[in-house]
């Protein structure tokens, strides 16, 4: 009888084994029609590659915004509004452009990345309302001051040298013309640095 079961669970057994093994054939011989490409984002083109923001500016702490417009208003802070749709080639190209103000004066304006597919349809909108701003174009720049007025209102992809001139009047610094230029540490100097200290 020991005989009859061992030779029945060996037959089970053979037969799932078999069975995995046309399953995994079927499997790997129909993944060679399907057509596979590989995942790759492209700056220069209209398709969805992810945030833009994390995709091509390195940069994830933009969206969320930290406060939201409403916020930003009460604490009378200047506010810079950036209309984009992570499937467009010049907003993917003005990210590094907003990660930029953001490393400027992040701490100073409220910084708010805003994809126009969020906002709502309506009619009309109030000026603590995101809509209020938007014309229409992508990407498009607003540059609120701290009493909530519009002081710049840049359509496309505006070079950040004409933001950094307006938020400098905004914060009430030097020109530009006078003032040393700002430019970024390499990381081995920064590393360098770290290690000399």
């Amino acid at each position: 009888m020991n005989t009859i079961q061992n030779r029945a669970k060996f037959s089970w057994k053979l037969l799932i084994l078999r069975l995995c093994l046309v399953m995994a054939i079927a499997i790997c011989a129909s993944g060679l029609f399907w057509e596979t490409s590989p995942a790759r984002a492209d700056i220069n083109d209209d398709r969805l590659d992810g945030n833009i923001f994390v995709v091509y500016a390195g940069n994830g702490s933009l969206v969320p915004p930290r406060l939201t417009l409403g916020e930003s208003l009460k604490r009378k802070m200047p506010v810079i509004l950036v209309y984009y749709l992570d499937d467009n080639s010049d907003c993917k190209q003005f990210a590094i452009v907003v990660s930029r103000m953001q490393e400027f004066y992040g701490r100073a304006a409220s910084i708010i990345p805003v994809s126009v597919d969020s906002l709502p349809v309506k009619a009309n909108y109030s000026p603590d309302e995101l809509g209020y701003y938007y014309e229409g174009v992508i990407p498009q720049t607003v540059i609120l001051d701290e009493t909530g007025k519009m002081v710049f209102n840049g359509k496309g992809q505006v070079k950040y040298e004409a933001v950094d001139d307006v938020l400098r009047k905004v914060f009430d610094l030097v020109p530009r013309a006078e003032s040393v230029q700002l430019k970024r540490r390499s990381f081995n100097e920064f590393n360098t640095e770290l290690v000399d200290n």
